[in-house]
């Protein structure tokens, strides 16, 4: 599962205003018109899928219900996929 949190570089608790914010910034530097890096076309189609579920009330609720969900019944890969998002995000 996607940490979606993790992708666009915001908290769990995030208000709408702060996951907008957080898209346009991440779009901006990870637009295949703008960064030619192999990578970025990937990191981009995450960044607007993970926009698409956060921006969405009903799709966040499920999504963090199902995070929530994996914590618990998966906690080591879980834990696993949320560090090394997080990492990630800041060796960047």
């Amino acid at each position: 599962m996607k940490d979606y949190y993790a992708i666009l570089g915001i908290a769990s608790d995030a208000s709408s205003e702060e996951v907008r914010i957080a898209y346009r910034k991440k779009a901006l530097l990870l637009h295949p018109d703008r960064n030619k890096a192999p990578e970025a076309t990937d990191r981009f189609r995450d960044v607007q899928e993970a926009y698409e579920t956060l921006s969405d009330t009903r799709c966040r609720h499920v999504y963090d219900e199902n995070r929530r969900r994996n914590l618990l019944e998966k906690p080591l890969e879980t834990a696993r996929e949320i560090w090394k998002n997080y990492l990630e995000g800041v060796l960047q």
